[in-house]
């Protein structure tokens, strides 16, 4: 199965942590949605949209990346951090009108956040994405590859 993972992590990396983790283990491709603005997905049998959380939404990239590359009736999966580790995805909704795509699989853990008025304090989450976190990414992505 080709599966590519489209990602945008802007503030401390942790976002990318969790799509290479998933890329060297699975032999996944990953394209960094704020460098790269327009590429065919039509080869890909899985596409993933990973973003760290942005005033409670996925980056702007990834979901402007979606609306003008993501293919009609493709299988899709997120991938997420934030500070507060909750489901985000309905803020993609923009990005997937009318595009037919279905959603196989969501996967977020937390991420270092120094945001705003978390930077006064040294910020949450220090130390995640961590090496248990990954872990669980990777084994999301072959759990959700074996069900499909």
């Amino acid at each position: 199965m080709k599966s590519i993972i489209v990602c945008a992590s802007t503030h401390h990396g942790n976002t990318r942590k969790v799509a290479d983790a998933i890329a060297k283990e699975c032999n996944v491709e990953v394209v960094d949605a704020v460098a790269v603005r327009e590429k065919d997905l039509s080869d890909y049998d899985l596409i993933g949209f990973a973003s760290g959380i942005y005033g409670a939404k996925f980056h702007r990239a990834v979901i402007d990346f979606a609306a003008k590359n993501l293919p009609n009736d493709k299988k899709i999966f997120f991938l997420s951090t934030s500070a507060m580790n909750m489901d985000f995805t309905k803020s993609m909704d923009s990005g997937l009108t009318g595009k037919n795509a279905e959603v196989v699989g969501k996967f977020s853990c937390n991420g270092y956040n120094t945001f705003g008025p978390f930077k006064l304090i040294g910020g949450t989450s220090k130390g995640r994405p961590n090496e248990e976190d990954l872990k669980n990414a990777v084994e999301f992505y072959k759990n959700m590859i074996e069900k499909l």
